[in-house]
């Protein structure tokens, strides 16, 4: 059975609109939000073990104090901003592919975790935060008992 469908113009404009910022956002790694600002999503890993989450962030020319981690509720949110550095006004420049401005990646931790115990490194241009799971979060083997 097929079913008519009205012709929107404007909804196949916003999926090609859209089409077009996901395959530059997959070249740039980055994007620009509806105010112009440009956001740009540092890649990441994580790998989960069994007694901890352990998150790589690449950040590279990154100072730490352009770099905040919060924990809310289980939900780690790492965010900051990369700054440009002045441009030469005498300079003409012919490729610039070094991606700038604001950054938030946020997960939902799945197992309860340490607040207090996590830990955040920064070397050579990648944080590694390691989150310690809670010891009611980890997996321990259950005893059978025989029925009398």
């Amino acid at each position: 059975m097929n079913s008519v469908v009205r012709w929107n113009p404007m909804r196949d404009f916003t999926s090609v609109q859209d089409e077009m910022n996901r395959v530059l956002s997959g070249v740039f790694g980055s994007r620009f939000t509806d105010e112009g600002a440009l956001v740009w999503h540092p890649p990441i890993d994580i790998e989960e073990q069994p007694d901890r989450y352990t998150v790589h962030v690449e950040l590279p020319g990154m100072k730490l104090e352009d770099i905040k981690i919060t924990l809310e509720d289980n939900h780690l949110v790492i965010r900051g901003e990369k700054t440009r550095t002045e441009e030469q006004k005498n300079a003409t420049y012919h490729k610039v592919e070094r991606v700038y401005g604001t950054f938030e990646r946020s997960f939902t931790l799945t197992h309860a975790v340490k607040a207090d115990k996590i830990e955040a490194t920064y070397r050579d241009g990648v944080l590694e935060v390691a989150v310690p799971k809670a010891e009611e979060a980890k997996a321990r083997e259950i005893q059978i008992k025989t029925a009398r």
